[in-house]
């Protein structure tokens, strides 16, 4: 195989220096699967990666990116045959592996998932951690008792990625959803996700009390701090709060009262290690509530490899809102 573009992550004094260069096949992370990517997608966690602001890889050097779809290369796994479209999410790309970024990538056969009937690369990637992470919150949070009888599901950080998504399964599975946002130019773009309300973090009076009035049926938090403590604290007896990022800090300072005197339920969301079952399942709901073209409401941007990094930049500066998706190959 000659060699193909990767952007690919260095150690450097002051962090990490990321760059688009020529690799081969053999200087990839091991695994059973040779995928020939064609799309991914820009992740939050890719923007902390490829910028050095937070440390996610765990060596370098590295590709970065932890979505990834297009088709099987080659494969070692009787489940999976040259040419067949194919999609990973998380898995430990872009972490701990050979990420997306990349026009081939590497994995172990367990965490390749079949591209959705009716889908393409470009599609599933619009989807991508961000919409999965969110689907992973409805799952959970329905296992765990959520129904829209106990009131509308309160989503912050609504206009990124997994708030986009999240805003609109939850309406799609039947509840009323209020937005939180602190873009006010962004209320058109969430009311036509599916929000019934937007509301402005800067307007929100957090409270200070251990139980505040009880607002919302559950919740989808997408920042911690004092937002998810917040929350802790408005959330119906009963209800969910579906923890899936710490965009705002990784504190939270609450008491026991939520969970003891109303029955509220914290929900860890870790859509990277999950197991393969539940991975499957996640994608089925996916395309219960969702149609191939719902996407494109929510996708904002294209860009090459050589556009990750200035992306990433302005994702991390609060300039874009949606999904930005990355255009591997043709």
């Amino acid at each position: 195989m000659d060699s193909f573009k990767a952007l690919r992550c260095h150690a450097a004094d002051k962090g990490v220096d990321a760059r688009v260069e020529q690799m081969h096949a053999d200087e990839l992370s091991e695994g059973s699967v040779l995928i020939r990517a064609a799309w991914s997608g820009i992740n939050f966690k890719d923007a902390l990666a490829v910028t050095g602001t937070g440390k996610i890889m765990r060596g370098m050097p590295l590709n970065a990116g932890i979505d990834v779809a297009g088709t099987v290369e080659t494969s070692e796994d009787p489940r999976f045959r040259p040419g067949e479209p194919v999609l990973v999410t998380g898995c430990g790309l872009g972490e701990a592996r050979d990420g997306g970024f990349a026009e081939f990538t590497r994995v172990p056969a367990d965490s390749v998932v079949p591209m959705p009937e009716g889908w393409d690369a470009r599609q599933v990637m619009a989807v991508g951690t961000a919409g999965f992470t969110a689907a992973m919150a409805l799952v959970r949070m329905e296992q765990n008792g959520q129904h829209p009888d106990l009131g509308p599901i309160l989503v912050n950080g609504a206009s990124g990625g997994v708030g986009s998504y999240a805003i609109r399964l939850f309406h799609r599975a039947g509840y009323q959803v209020t937005a939180l946002t602190g873009k006010a130019d962004a209320a058109d773009y969430l009311r036509g996700l599916g929000a019934n309300e937007t509301l402005l973090t800067g307007d929100q009076d957090l409270g200070k009390r251990p139980l505040e009035k009880p607002l919302w049926g559950g919740a989808v938090d997408s920042l911690g701090g004092e937002q998810l403590t917040w929350l802790t604290r408005t959330v119906q007896p009963w209800g969910n709060i579906g923890a899936v990022g710490l965009a705002a800090g990784i504190e939270l300072n609450t008491t026991v009262l939520p969970f003891i005197l109303r029955g509220v339920s914290l929900l860890g969301i870790n859509s990277v290690e999950c197991a393969r079952d539940l991975r499957l399942a996640v994608w089925r709901r996916v395309e219960e509530l969702l149609e191939p073209t719902d996407v494109e409401t929510v996708v904002t941007d294209e860009v090459d490899l050589e556009g990750v990094l200035p992306a990433a930049e302005e994702l991390l500066q609060r300039k874009r809102h949606g999904r930005t998706l990355v255009r591997i190959s043709s």
